[in-house]
Protein backbone atom coordinates (compact mmCIF):
# COMPACT_ATOMS: atom_id res chain seq x y z
CA UNK A 1 0.00 0.00 0.00
CA UNK A 2 2.85 2.38 0.79
CA UNK A 3 4.58 1.69 -2.54
CA UNK A 4 1.28 2.27 -4.36
CA UNK A 5 1.02 5.64 -2.61
CA UNK A 6 4.67 6.59 -3.29
CA UNK A 7 4.09 5.82 -6.98
CA UNK A 8 0.83 7.78 -6.97
CA UNK A 9 2.57 10.76 -5.35
CA UNK A 10 5.39 10.57 -7.93
CA UNK A 11 8.15 9.91 -5.38
CA UNK A 12 8.74 6.53 -7.01
CA UNK A 13 8.59 5.96 -10.77
CA UNK A 14 7.99 2.64 -12.46
CA UNK A 15 9.95 1.65 -15.54
CA UNK A 16 7.42 0.90 -18.31
CA UNK A 17 7.57 -2.59 -19.80
CA UNK A 18 6.69 -2.91 -23.49
CA UNK A 19 4.71 -6.14 -23.01
CA UNK A 20 2.49 -4.70 -20.26
CA UNK A 21 -0.84 -3.09 -21.16
CA UNK A 22 -0.91 -0.50 -18.39
CA UNK A 23 -4.21 1.12 -17.54
CA UNK A 24 -7.28 0.13 -19.55
CA UNK A 25 -8.64 3.69 -19.33
CA UNK A 26 -5.41 5.70 -19.35
CA UNK A 27 -2.90 4.54 -21.99
CA UNK A 28 -0.12 6.74 -20.57
CA UNK A 29 -0.28 5.19 -17.11
CA UNK A 30 2.03 2.49 -15.79
CA UNK A 31 -0.04 0.60 -13.25
CA UNK A 32 1.62 -0.65 -10.04
CA UNK A 33 0.30 -4.12 -10.87
CA UNK A 34 3.02 -6.05 -9.04
CA UNK A 35 2.39 -4.16 -5.81
CA UNK A 36 -1.38 -4.55 -6.23
CA UNK A 37 -0.92 -8.31 -6.80
CA UNK A 38 1.31 -8.48 -3.74
CA UNK A 39 -1.29 -6.68 -1.64
CA UNK A 40 -4.13 -8.91 -2.86
CA UNK A 41 -2.21 -12.10 -2.18
CA UNK A 42 -1.20 -10.80 1.25
CA UNK A 43 -4.83 -10.11 2.10
CA UNK A 44 -5.81 -13.68 1.18
CA UNK A 45 -2.85 -15.19 3.07
CA UNK A 46 -3.51 -13.10 6.17
CA UNK A 47 -7.20 -14.01 6.02
CA UNK A 48 -6.29 -17.68 6.03
CA UNK A 49 -3.77 -17.22 8.85
CA UNK A 50 -6.43 -15.44 10.91
CA UNK A 51 -8.86 -18.28 10.23
CA UNK A 52 -6.25 -20.81 11.39
CA UNK A 53 -5.59 -18.89 14.58
CA UNK A 54 -9.28 -18.56 15.42
CA UNK A 55 -10.15 -22.20 14.61
CA UNK A 56 -7.30 -24.54 15.49
CA UNK A 57 -7.31 -23.55 19.14
CA UNK A 58 -10.98 -24.52 19.54
CA UNK A 59 -12.21 -28.11 19.65
CA UNK A 60 -15.69 -29.01 20.84
CA UNK A 61 -15.29 -31.33 23.81
CA UNK A 62 -11.81 -32.15 22.52
CA UNK A 63 -13.45 -34.40 19.90
CA UNK A 64 -14.04 -31.99 17.01
CA UNK A 65 -12.14 -32.86 13.83
CA UNK A 66 -13.03 -29.73 11.85
CA UNK A 67 -9.46 -28.55 12.33
CA UNK A 68 -8.32 -31.29 9.94
CA UNK A 69 -10.09 -29.46 7.09
CA UNK A 70 -8.50 -26.22 8.18
CA UNK A 71 -5.01 -27.75 8.35
CA UNK A 72 -5.29 -28.90 4.73
CA UNK A 73 -5.10 -25.22 3.75
CA UNK A 74 -1.80 -24.36 5.41
CA UNK A 75 -0.07 -24.82 2.07
CA UNK A 76 -2.47 -22.40 0.39
CA UNK A 77 -1.71 -19.69 2.93
CA UNK A 78 2.02 -20.21 2.52
CA UNK A 79 1.63 -20.19 -1.29
CA UNK A 80 -0.29 -16.89 -1.20
CA UNK A 81 2.42 -15.45 1.05
CA UNK A 82 5.08 -16.60 -1.40
CA UNK A 83 3.17 -15.11 -4.35
CA UNK A 84 2.87 -11.83 -2.44
CA UNK A 85 6.60 -11.77 -1.72
CA UNK A 86 7.48 -12.62 -5.32
CA UNK A 87 5.18 -9.90 -6.68
CA UNK A 88 6.63 -7.32 -4.30
CA UNK A 89 10.15 -8.35 -5.28
CA UNK A 90 9.28 -8.12 -8.98
CA UNK A 91 7.77 -4.67 -8.45
CA UNK A 92 10.84 -3.47 -6.58
CA UNK A 93 12.94 -4.45 -9.58
CA UNK A 94 10.98 -2.08 -11.82
CA UNK A 95 11.16 1.19 -9.87
CA UNK A 96 13.46 4.10 -9.20
CA UNK A 97 13.32 7.20 -7.03
CA UNK A 98 12.15 10.43 -8.67
CA UNK A 99 14.99 12.44 -7.16
CA UNK A 100 14.06 15.78 -8.75
CA UNK A 101 10.51 15.62 -7.40
CA UNK A 102 11.68 14.51 -3.96
CA UNK A 103 14.25 17.33 -3.75
CA UNK A 104 11.63 19.89 -4.81
CA UNK A 105 9.23 18.58 -2.15
CA UNK A 106 11.93 18.80 0.50
CA UNK A 107 12.87 22.34 -0.51
CA UNK A 108 9.21 23.31 -0.36
CA UNK A 109 8.91 22.13 3.27
CA UNK A 110 11.70 23.63 5.38
CA UNK A 111 9.46 23.29 8.44
CA UNK A 112 10.70 19.71 8.71
CA UNK A 113 13.87 21.22 10.17
CA UNK A 114 11.94 21.83 13.40
CA UNK A 115 12.83 18.23 14.35
CA UNK A 116 16.62 18.44 14.07
CA UNK A 117 16.70 21.95 15.52
CA UNK A 118 14.90 20.91 18.69
CA UNK A 119 17.02 17.73 18.85
CA UNK A 120 20.25 19.76 18.76
CA UNK A 121 18.83 22.21 21.32
CA UNK A 122 17.99 19.27 23.60
CA UNK A 123 21.53 17.97 23.22
CA UNK A 124 22.95 21.22 24.61
CA UNK A 125 20.40 21.45 27.43
CA UNK A 126 18.38 24.34 25.99
CA UNK A 127 15.28 25.03 28.11
CA UNK A 128 12.07 23.64 26.54
CA UNK A 129 13.25 23.29 22.93
CA UNK A 130 10.15 21.41 21.79
CA UNK A 131 7.86 24.12 23.11
CA UNK A 132 9.96 26.86 21.47
CA UNK A 133 9.82 25.11 18.09
CA UNK A 134 6.13 24.33 18.47
CA UNK A 135 5.31 27.99 19.11
CA UNK A 136 7.48 29.05 16.18
CA UNK A 137 6.42 26.48 13.59
CA UNK A 138 3.11 24.77 14.32
CA UNK A 139 0.62 25.14 11.49
CA UNK A 140 2.77 27.66 9.63
CA UNK A 141 4.21 27.61 6.14
CA UNK A 142 7.83 28.53 6.82
CA UNK A 143 10.69 29.64 4.62
CA UNK A 144 14.39 29.05 5.16
CA UNK A 145 14.57 32.77 5.98
CA UNK A 146 12.05 32.28 8.80
CA UNK A 147 14.13 29.42 10.17
CA UNK A 148 17.38 31.40 10.03
CA UNK A 149 15.65 34.33 11.81
CA UNK A 150 14.49 31.93 14.54
CA UNK A 151 18.01 30.52 14.92
CA UNK A 152 19.53 34.00 15.10
CA UNK A 153 17.28 34.89 18.06
CA UNK A 154 18.24 31.79 20.07
CA UNK A 155 20.35 32.29 23.16
CA UNK A 156 23.00 29.75 22.14
CA UNK A 157 26.71 29.70 21.30
CA UNK A 158 27.71 30.81 17.78
CA UNK A 159 29.04 27.32 16.98
CA UNK A 160 25.56 25.92 17.67
CA UNK A 161 23.99 28.64 15.51
CA UNK A 162 26.38 27.68 12.71
CA UNK A 163 25.45 24.00 13.10
CA UNK A 164 21.75 24.88 13.01
CA UNK A 165 22.12 27.25 10.04
CA UNK A 166 23.90 24.51 8.09
CA UNK A 167 20.84 22.27 8.29
CA UNK A 168 18.76 21.99 5.11
CA UNK A 169 15.79 19.78 4.27
CA UNK A 170 18.06 17.87 1.89
CA UNK A 171 21.00 17.27 4.22
CA UNK A 172 19.13 16.37 7.42
CA UNK A 173 18.41 12.66 7.40
CA UNK A 174 18.42 11.82 11.11
CA UNK A 175 18.53 8.05 11.54
CA UNK A 176 17.11 7.31 8.08
CA UNK A 177 20.13 5.27 6.95
CA UNK A 178 20.21 3.21 10.14
CA UNK A 179 16.45 2.58 10.07
CA UNK A 180 16.45 1.71 6.37
CA UNK A 181 19.34 -0.74 6.74
CA UNK A 182 17.53 -2.39 9.65
CA UNK A 183 14.30 -2.66 7.63
CA UNK A 184 16.16 -4.12 4.64
CA UNK A 185 17.87 -6.71 6.86
CA UNK A 186 14.49 -7.66 8.33
CA UNK A 187 12.88 -7.93 4.90
CA UNK A 188 15.75 -10.10 3.62
CA UNK A 189 15.41 -12.42 6.62
CA UNK A 190 11.69 -12.81 5.96
CA UNK A 191 12.25 -13.43 2.24
CA UNK A 192 14.95 -16.02 3.02
CA UNK A 193 12.59 -17.81 5.38
CA UNK A 194 9.81 -17.84 2.80
CA UNK A 195 11.95 -18.84 -0.16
Amino acid sequence: QDMWRYISDNYIVQKPKEEEVGSSAMPHKVNPIDFENSEGNSVIANGLYNAFVSKIQISRLQRDLSDSTISRNYGSAIAYSLLAAESASKGLGKIYANEEHIKAELDNHPEILAEPIQTILRRIGYDKPYEALKEFSRGKKLTMGDIHDFIEKLDVDDTIKLELNNLTPQNYIGKAVELTESAVRGAKEIMDLML
